[in-house]
């Protein structure tokens, strides 16, 4: 473990001005990490590690699972550390990892019989939940379509707690929705609040399935929706006409699990 004291310290670039640094494109090569459990995640992940940067105690609790890994370990003051990622880093240590090259959507339903398909979803912190609700129900594959905001940016990952780094996903080609003859070999489900779909509990669970989900507010685009097998609805209490998108998508995955 190395102590650093100047926040200059070219050792700590990683972890620079991650408030906008890390949504620029010159950044999209590096996965952030925050908090003790998230960075244990990434070191059991595929990912390659480059750094962590912590306070002593932190640093400490993770050295076990750090180690064998060889990967620099840096201690710094709580103050110097939010000097240098631009905010109040409240959760004490920070690490840093290499992104793997982009998956093949086609290679990764071949063999799968669980699947979440995204269009529009560009919030950071939903797409963060919906991956932490997917790894809980057994999704072992989401698609992204090319508006969707980045899983792998800093807080996806944190909401995800680390969970967004085992569940793989790839980004669909345009156009859109053509790009969902991926998975033409699924049934594909639509969730949608529209009271003519129907309702979840009344659907037969098909051997191999896709849920489409889209962004809040706007929901699914019509042509996404007539690209589907089935509209799906979660039946809910009057004066209530929608839930949050990863709410919705757990409660889906849960029922079709």
């Amino acid at each position: 473990m190395q102590v650093v004291s100047d926040p200059a310290d070219p050792r700590l670039d990683d972890f620079r001005n991650l408030m906008d640094a890390d949504v620029r494109p010159d950044r999209r090569g590096i996965v952030i990490a925050e908090g003790v459990n998230v960075v244990q995640r990434l070191a059991a992940s595929p990912y390659s590690m480059r750094a962590v940067v912590g306070v002593p105690a932190r640093i400490a609790a993770l050295r076990p699972v750090l180690e064998p890994l060889q990967v620099p370990l840096y201690s710094v003051d709580k103050w110097l550390l939010s000097d240098v990622v631009g905010f109040r880093v409240t959760r004490g240590v920070l690490a840093s990892a290499d992104r793997p090259a982009p998956l093949d959507a086609a290679d990764l339903v071949r063999s799968a019989r669980r699947v979440a398909v995204l269009e529009g979803l560009n919030d950071f912190e939903n797409l963060g939940a919906l991956f932490r609700n997917a790894a809980a129900f057994g999704i072992e594959a989401v698609l992204l379509d090319a508006r969707c905001a980045d899983p792998l940016y800093r807080r996806s990952v944190r909401v995800s707690m680390g969970h967004v780094l085992r569940v793989p996903f790839a980004v669909l080609p345009d156009p859109w929705p053509a790009a969902l003859d991926v998975v033409r070999e699924f049934t594909v489900l639509a969730l949608t609040p529209d009271p003519t779909a129907v309702a979840l509990r009344d659907v037969a669970v098909p051997e191999r399935w896709a849920v489409l989900l889209g962004a809040e507010g706007p929901g699914l685009s019509v042509d996404a929706l007539a690209a589907a097998d089935l509209r799906v609805r979660i039946p809910m209490a009057d004066g209530v006409d929608s839930l949050n998108v990863a709410t919705a998508a757990a409660v889906a995955f849960a029922h079709l699990a």
